[in-house]
């Protein structure tokens, strides 16, 4: 594992974006999602009335490792944190969910994901919103596939069906409705 990546401003949010650890591209564009994965992401998110800059301006962004887990050793993509690397940066999970006392927690990608909620594959949790106890709160918790272009699951059945059913449930949360027409008003 390679050094943190100390990314943009924290943002004040009723809204949590979890993803696994920051890429190596991360670092030099200061920002989290701010690569190839992070483009598919935007995407996503615009298609459903949130650019990415008033996406970064009103989500709080975390990952599960806070450093740049290094290549995977075939050579294709990121290597996925080890468990001791996972329980090393826990404490700056808990920290924010303490502090941030989230309404929403959308939950991007397997290792994300597997942080709250126990499913062996992405089609059992994917595509509906699933409700968990946090920092003494009940979160609604929105998981989403990794956007990674390595990443064959949003764009064959089943994931290209639950993503559409995963983002238009977004679309339609009262949270999310308030990050768009705060956005709406301050356009």
């Amino acid at each position: 594992m390679l050094r943190p990546v100390i990314t943009c401003q924290p943002v004040l949010s009723p809204v949590i974006l979890l993803g696994q650890a920051p890429g190596i591209h991360e670092a030099k564009v200061m920002q989290p999602f701010g690569w190839t994965a992070g483009k598919t992401l935007f995407q996503w998110f615009s298609s459903i009335g949130l650019a990415e800059a008033q996406f970064r301006e009103r989500v709080y962004m975390a990952a599960v490792c806070r450093c740049f887990p290094g290549k995977n050793q075939k050579g294709s993509g990121d290597r996925v944190p080890s468990a001791e690397e996972i329980s090393n940066c826990a404490s700056w999970l808990d920290v924010e969910l303490q502090l941030m006392q989230p309404h929403l927690l959308i939950l991007v990608g397997k290792l994300a994901i597997q942080q709250f909620l126990s499913a062996r594959k992405l089609e059992e949790v994917v595509g509906r919103v699933h409700q968990r106890q946090l920092a003494e709160k009940t979160v609604d918790l929105l998981p989403l596939p990794h956007p990674s272009g390595l990443s064959t699951w949003p764009h064959t059945e089943p994931g290209k069906t639950l993503l559409r059913q995963a983002l238009q449930t977004l679309q339609e949360h009262p949270i999310w409705q308030q990050l768009v027409h705060a956005e709406l008003k301050a356009g």
